[in-house]
């Protein structure tokens, strides 16, 4: 079964930013660095690729009032095309990467991690829920839930 999930680890380059699309939904975008460093004929060399990042719902405003440039955190995810045509008629595509989960690493950082308020209706369905509800994003853009719903938590 093809699957197309990425786990990258990385510094944030630029701040989130916190947009809402126009029915209400709450997306964050930002970039993000990944440096690899390799030895070839004996010297260090360092590639470095950038990514960016977009993150729905609940996951991205706690993105956005959480990280900042600099910051270095681990995203898991899937990668999407996206393609449009300019105003002067040229073809442009992006790979994004669109983000499950994001955390901090812990590598050279120490956090504290604070346990938002459950909202009604969980992250994944069940009507009714705070504003945040993954429920009215559009199907292409729906996570698969990591446990099937119902009133509990997964941990």
């Amino acid at each position: 079964m093809p699957d197309n999930t990425v786990t990258l680890v990385g510094n944030i380059t630029r701040d989130p930013e916190l947009r809402f699309t126009p029915s209400g939904q709450p997306i964050a975008t930002f970039g993000m660095a990944v440096n690899r460093r390799f030895q070839r004929n004996g010297q260090w060399e360092e590639q470095t690729s950038f990514f960016n990042i977009t993150a729905w719902g609940t996951l991205g405003e706690n993105a956005s009032s959480s990280l900042q440039k600099g910051a270095r955190v681990l995203v898991n995810g899937r990668l999407e095309q996206r393609s449009w045509e300019t105003q002067e008629g040229e073809k442009r595509s992006v790979v994004e990467v669109v983000a499950d989960e994001i955390g901090p690493s812990l590598r050279w950082a120490t956090v504290e991690v604070t346990k938002n308020e459950r909202r009604e209706g969980g992250e994944f369905g069940g009507g009714g829920g705070g504003g945040g509800a993954a429920a009215s994003r559009p199907a292409s853009n729906e996570p698969t839930p990591a446990y099937a719903g119902g009133d509990e938590e997964p941990f």
